[in-house]
């Protein structure tokens, strides 16, 4: 799912029949028989009147709530409570069909009954399903047929009857025992698992309540506006920093749920995720086990909050997870991650820096590295008027200062992962670098434009600069670098960035009204949009580098540009800047040769072969249910990683693995290729600079 709903599951739903669905909702006596339908409080009439209002007025962008719009929260409010089509029948969508054009209206007077009308519709036919799945474990599949699963049905033609929701069930249900068969489990054990697994979303389907239905709602109202605009419930409001927020204690992470996966969005700086730089976001987590030793327990369904509760943990205890990686499908074989929960401390969020030495051209060559996972600041401290109070700026110009002392022959500042933080931060960052000059633009609604200037003459560091980014580079990291290459400062090396390029502010609904005996949740809302200091805006398009690096990562499927709501990019007239230094020339001769150095790296080998195969697994939504040629698979991936292992081991001079041998810790490979040919594009520069 591309969108993110704080709190809710894709697969929300209700108790509501509309005569002219082929198929009659079936009342069934089982534990389920508590199932009601939910209703709109009443002062839902008026917190919705507020949410319209708000977005109305104070949005950067200028809303038209009409049919045209009213068509896109339709379609959205669909998509977000069964994305993958897995529970709605094709007579359900043509009922719901007669709100396509009315929401707009009932929206702007507070009118959210449709959107209970049709949660209940899907809440019912959910329960049905679930029901269902617990007459196919009652017999071990035949996984001698060949028939395949359609893993991901978001483009898939809605069921046009139960029969047919069934089959799809059915496959569904045999491709989940089919994994765990593939990974050693005996079909008694299988059974137990499902049947647990199932029971959890049944558990699920009991706990919501109509202030989800109303969240859902008004999500689906300001998505629709810009995916940065959403509505916080009283409790997610509450509870943001804590468990509603998805973060999870011990490990450092933020989560959310997928079609019933728990998925990661963001790996928390300065945590134990964050360290093992093993955990990366669009990971799935299966799986949850405790201890070294402890038996994994299946977490697929659950609500998010349960999730949180179990990897939860006393400081320097282990826990472990059963990982669905981002790069690969989710018919691959889950990867075990081992962590040692901890409290993710400020100082290590902090700025940090490394070196990486190698041999360019037959000469050696030192390189320093600073890495920034955020650009953070201590507001309190600095308000206090602290001499030394905690920030990103007074950190990197430190770290500056002891590279250069250790005679360093150029720098690379690694933004990778980095999702933003203090935007004075990142101006304060760029000003170590470059004279006192404009950084970035602001514009708000009313067109007005505001333009944040550096305003210390002083540079740090004038020396050969790099900047490395990624995809997960976003917000601050896209001011920063943007700056950096308008300037002609430094060489943008990685991916295309983020590219979100607008501003939120927070507004509590409670404030506007003076009612009593409820409460009001909050409207977080654009305001604002960045521009870079030539008039182009980051938003959708981002930092683009001066030299690309491969990424398993499309901007079709994630970053700003793959959500059909955000603002778009444009730009404004470029403020007055001097340039630092004109790098146009000299880039073309960098790309032409770390091209050639990444043709003939195997480590770049490895990784375009990963790549090619992932975006074919994403074409291919289809997996086979047959075990032999699902085990075939698994096979050739198992000897491709062993012999993959053994190359690098020969290359690095290592003593070669047996088949299931595991190497020991003192040995383990961690390449970092992309900051390895950073590190010589650097040193290039230097060449042709001195050249």
């Amino acid at each position: 799912m591309k969108w993110v709903l704080i709190l809710l599951l894709t697969g929300l739903a209700a108790n509501f029949y509309f005569a002219g669905t082929t198929d009659t909702i079936v009342e069934t006596s089982n534990d389920l028989d508590s199932l009601k339908s939910l209703e709109p409080k009443s002062y839902y009439m008026l917190e919705g009147q507020l949410v319209h209002t708000i977005l109305n007025r104070y949005h950067y962008k200028q809303i038209k709530l009409n049919d045209s719009l009213s068509s896109i929260i339709f379609d959205r409010y669909i998509e977000s409570i069964d994305y993958g089509k897995n529970y709605l029948l094709e007579s359900d969508i043509k009922s719901f069909e007669q709100y396509r054009y009315t929401l707009d209206d009932r929206l702007k007077d507070g009118d959210v009954l449709p959107f209970y009308d049709m949660f209940n519709v899907f809440l019912f036919r959910m329960r049905d399903q679930i029901i269902y799945t617990d007459t196919l474990l009652s017999k071990e599949f035949d996984y001698t047929i060949d028939e395949e699963y359609l893993i991901n049905r978001k483009d898939a033609l809605w069921a046009k009857s139960r029969t047919e929701l069934n089959d799809i069930w059915r496959k569904r249900v045999k491709n989940d025992a089919l994994n765990l068969k593939l990974n050693d489990k005996e079909w008694e054990e299988i059974q137990k698992n499902l049947k647990k697994r199932y029971e959890n979303y049944s558990r699920i389907l009991t706990q919501y309540n109509s202030e989800d239905v109303f969240q859902l709602a008004m999500n689906s109202f300001t998505a629709s506006v810009d995916p940065h605009t959403n509505y916080l419930s009283p409790i997610t409001s509450d509870n943001f920093k804590i468990d509603m927020s998805l973060s999870l204690e011990g490990i450092g992470a933020r989560l959310q749920v997928d079609d019933g996966y728990t998925k990661v969005v963001e790996i928390i700086p300065g945590g134990p995720a964050f360290k093992s730089k093993k955990l990366h976001p669009d990971d799935r987590i299966t799986a949850v086990a405790q201890g070294e030793d402890g038996e994994f327990v299946d977490v697929v369904g659950w609500r998010i909050t349960d999730v949180v509760q179990l990897i939860r943990g006393p400081k320097d205890s282990v826990v472990r997870l059963l990982l669905l990686k981002y790069d690969k499908g989710l018919d691959s074989e889950p990867v075990e991650l081992i962590l040692v929960r901890d409290k993710v401390k400020i100082e290590d969020q902090s700025a940090h820096s490394s070196t990486v030495n190698i041999m360019h051209n037959g000469k050696s060559s030192k390189i320093g590295v600073i890495t920034i996972p955020k650009f953070y600041i201590d507001f309190e401290a600095k308000n206090k008027r602290e001499k030394n109070y905690k920030s990103t700026s007074h950190d990197v110009k430190e770290l500056l200062n002891e590279l250069i002392d250790e005679s360093v022959d150029g720098m690379i500042i690694d933004l990778r992962n980095d999702g933003g933080g203090s935007l004075e931060e990142a101006i304060r960052v760029t000003g170590l670098f470059i004279e006192e000059g404009p950084v970035v633009q602001v514009r708000d609604m009313e067109g007005k434009i505001t333009v944040d200037n550096d305003l210390d003459p002083e540079i740090v560091y004038d020396g050969p600069l790099a900047v490395l980014v990624n995809r997960f580079s976003a917000s601050a990291s896209e001011i920063f670098s943007g700056a950096i290459q308008n300037y002609g400062r430094g060489i943008i090396i990685g991916e295309n960035t983020f590219g979100k390029g607008t501003v939120q502010n927070m507004i509590n609904l409670n404030r506007l009204t003076s009612g009593k005996g409820f409460k009001l949740g909050q409207v977080k809302l654009t305001i604002a949009k960045y521009y870079r200091i030539d008039g182009s805006s980051t938003q959708r398009m981002g930092v683009i580098p001066d030299i690309v690096f491969p990424s398993y990562v499309d901007a079709i499927d994630f970053g700003e540009s793959s959500e059909p709501n955000a603002l778009k990019w444009d730009k404004i007239e470029s403020t007055d800047y001097e340039l630092f230094s004109e790098l146009v020339s000299i880039i073309p001769e960098l790309k032409k040769l770390s091209e050639q150095r990444r043709e003939t790296d195997s480590e770049f080998d490895y990784i375009r072969e990963d790549i090619e195969e992932y975006k074919k697994s994403i074409k291919n939504n289809f997996v086979s249910l047959n075990e032999d040629v699902r085990r075939i698979k698994k096979e050739e991936r198992e000897e491709k990683r062993f012999q993959r292992e053994n190359e690098r081991r020969k290359i690095k001079g290592l003593k070669l693995l047996d088949k299931g041998e595991i190497p020991p810790e003192d040995e383990k490979i961690n390449n970092d290729p992309y900051l390895i040919e950073s590190a010589h594009i650097i040193t290039d520069f230097i060449s042709l600079s001195i050249g």
